[in-house]
């Protein structure tokens, strides 16, 4: 079964186009119009080894934040379709991850039951003129749309670029692990309800 989604989101503040391919080798093509989530998309590619396509134009003149959250839902979603009716699949990741002073640790469920628990503080938010606290929107859109229950914590660090850098390797590599294919389990969905 190929794991590939392919979304598209059109609105009077974004357009979106995004490929998705969760069993890649870390490819990535992006352009948000925002360097600093092309620099955090890429490391979510490079290190999750997913493959990652992204056009997108949006009402930056006006906040990063549509932008950004946009790009979680379209995210979100194509993870959504990625999983299908997640049979056979690990459901759980977790990992922790240093960026130099940083040190994040993102644990998620792949259950069909969003949730975010975000506790990522930071004396200070900004990285060059990107504004890193809108990474909760980021997440939040993520873990809604693509059905994950998602704690992320910043054990230790105060520069928001690493902070953000070692949540998104986390993210990466936790997802990485909760998608992988169980031999054992074959099309059985990791759950007793039978169903996820």
């Amino acid at each position: 079964m190929d794991r590939e989604a392919k979304i598209t989101r059109v609105t009077r503040e974004t357009e979106i186009a995004l490929r998705f391919n969760l069993d890649g080798d870390g490819r990535s093509d992006i352009s948000t119009g925002l360097p600093f989530m092309d620099h955090m998309l890429n490391l979510f590619s490079a290190h999750g080894l997913f493959d990652l396509e992204i056009r997108c134009k949006g009402d930056i003149s006006v906040d990063f934040h549509h932008t950004v959250e946009d790009l979680g839902i379209c995210l979100g979603s194509a993870l959504r379709d990625c999983l299908g009716e997640r049979k056979g699949i690990v459901r759980y990741g977790e990992a922790t991850i240093p960026m130099d002073e940083a040190l994040a640790r993102v644990i998620i469920d792949l259950s069909n039951r969003p949730y975010l628990a975000y506790r990522v503080g930071l004396s200070r938010s900004m990285a060059g003129t990107f504004d890193v606290a809108l990474m909760k929107e980021f997440f939040r859109a993520v873990a809604t749309k693509g059905g994950i229950t998602m704690h992320a914590d910043l054990l230790f660090g105060d520069d928001p670029h690493h902070a953000s850098e070692a949540v998104f390797k986390a993210f990466a590599r936790a997802l990485d692990k909760a998608s992988m294919r169980e031999p054992r389990l074959g099309e059985k969905v990791p759950s007793t309800k039978g169903v996820i």
